[in-house]
């Protein structure tokens, strides 16, 4: 057998007493984390939850995510982790279409109403038989008939139990694609894919003295925190200090108030704690503590990976991975050189090819599209057999993203095929444009897409963040970059903006900066 859940299992019974978890002045140690979930595993199977059935979790980063996640495996049960900025449309098709017999929803904020839109969602859907409500006070009553808080629904249901005997090959978590092309389709990830992918984390992470303290401010509900920060920190044994909303000032204060040493974000992250003003935090003494950061989900722009580098004094290990592949497909090692601009080599017991539209391999260095195959890949998306078949054509997973090899194998990605703009017969790739304009003193943030053009097909367009303070004109702009890149390339529209649009997990929305 093999389950998932084993990460929290086994450290309880060797490190009970530690810190498990952190927010503000809430603090569950691994023991009291594993007796919540028993209880809450033994409720489920109570209420008539079956192993293999699928129970969805909306819940951004408090202790209750852990403890319903391990909880819900504990049980035998799969685990649909939902974002949590759904709205109820949104989250009832999401219920249908992965089937779940049971929802696990946060109560909410006042600026966040999750257990309203919950409750409507969940109202709608007939094959959704139990909801259960994450309170954000314990002591609040449920407002939704027939809906129990998280402790009445655990009440009088012991705190032990033996978890399920899962096999490997069975689904544990069931990850929702962002949805860019068609309806959001389900990764079906098994406990062998998640369980292997976090235990990499001994190759990726250098091994600390004693334990490692995490910032957790990616979303967990996304593979990139679920996989490489909670999973990997509970199997290490770690202390995860959970941020729900991530803003640069507050990142930078937990990190010097619990000696985090583990950092990992996306490139917005990582350039907004370069901008942070940082009052009252000890920034050498907060580079001392800080040992490893990680930065994955969209291509990390060598100017931002040189300002932090300088600003922290901590070497920004980069990787790269999808919701398919569990997540990790490739990453710059501690152990290994690296290579600023790359993603790294492949994982071990993975491989990665880069292939033009026949599936043939390039030459190295040449642009293709990404492919990969590994223990990481998924079983398929959830009853789309058609749509799994073309993207495990060949029996390699096909990503979708346009990437390099070098003669090292090491992997650059370039773009995404969506996002590829061909400018008269030219090929333009958004993000080369985008690290050639991160240069120019006066621009913070860039993000290039393709607008309709009559005569050549698609022309390029940059959206612009400038630097505080900083002035600078369209006609300015597109004067430089005609001297930086060649003629093909280089924007011929600007546009410039406060802020770019960012979906949770603080990737640049792109779809929203395109013409309707």
């Amino acid at each position: 057998m093999l389950n998932l859940s084993v990460f929290l299992d086994d450290s309880a019974r060797e490190v009970p007493d530690r810190p498990a978890v952190v927010r503000g002045d809430s603090v569950l140690t691994y023991g009291q984390v594993n007796a919540l979930a028993n209880q809450l595993a033994n409720a489920l199977i109570a209420r008539g939850i079956e192993p293999g059935q699928r129970v969805a979790l909306s819940c951004p980063n408090l202790e209750w995510f852990p403890i319903a996640y391990y909880g819900i495996l504990k049980a035998g049960a799969v685990v649909v982790p939902l974002n949590v900025l759904l709205k109820p449309r949104e989250i009832a098709y999401h219920l249908e279409d992965s089937s779940a017999s049971a929802y696990l929803c946060f109560a909410g904020l006042l600026d966040l109403p999750l257990g309203q839109m919950g409750y409507e969602a969940f109202s709608r859907v007939d094959s959704c038989h139990t909801m259960v409500l994450l309170p954000a006070d314990l002591t609040a009553p449920s407002p939704f008939a027939g809906v129990p808080t998280f402790l009445d629904f655990v009440a009088d249901h012991p705190p032990t139990i033996d978890s399920a005997a899962t096999s490997p090959d069975d689904t544990a978590v069931i990850l929702y694609t962002s949805g860019t092309t068609g309806q959001p389709k389900g990764a079906e990830l098994s406990h062998a894919n998640m369980v292997i992918n976090a235990r990499l984390c001994e190759q990726l992470y250098p091994p600390p003295e004693d334990h490692d303290t995490h910032l957790v401010t990616l979303p967990l509900f996304h593979s990139f925190g679920q996989s490489c920060q909670m999973n990997a920190g509970f199997y290490k044994q770690a202390t995860l200090v959970l941020l729900p909303r991530f803003t640069p000032d507050a990142a930078l204060q937990l990190m010097q108030r619990h000696g985090v040493t583990i950092f990992a974000g996306v490139p917005t992250m990582y350039w907004a704690l370069i901008n942070a003003e940082a009052t009252g935090v000890d920034i050498p003494a907060l580079a001392a503590q800080l040992r490893v950061a990680i930065s994955g989900g969209a291509p990390l722009p060598l100017e931002v990976l040189k300002g932090f580098e300088q600003r922290f004094g901590v070497t920004v290990l980069e990787g790269y991975g999808l919701s398919e592949t569990s997540p990790v497909a490739t990453f710059n090692r501690h152990d290994k050189p690296t290579k600023p601009g790359t993603v790294g080599p492949a994982v071990w017991g993975v491989s990665v090819r880069v292939v033009d539209g026949d599936d043939k391999d390039v030459p190295t260095g040449e642009p293709g599209e990404v492919v990969i195959r590994g223990h990481n890949i998924m079983k398929g998306y959830l009853d789309r057999p058609e749509a799994t078949a073309e993207a495990l054509r060949g029996g390699w997973f096909h990503t979708g993203d346009i990437g390099t090899l070098d003669e090292d194998g090491y992997l650059s990605i370039t773009d995404r095929v969506k996002d590829m703009i061909v400018r008269g017969g030219f090929n333009v790739y958004p993000r080369e444009i985008e690290e050639v304009l991160m240069t120019h003193p006066a621009v913070s943030l860039v993000a290039v897409v393709g607008i309709p053009d009559d005569r050549l097909g698609e022309e390029v367009k940059a959206f612009v963040v400038l630097d505080e303070g900083a002035v600078a004109t369209e006609a300015e702009l597109v004067a430089w970059s005609k001297t930086q890149m060649a003629d093909y390339k280089y924007p011929r529209h600007i546009e410039f903006l406060g802020e770019l649009p960012m979906n949770a997990t603080g990737k640049i929305l792109k779809r929203e900066l395109r013409p309707a």
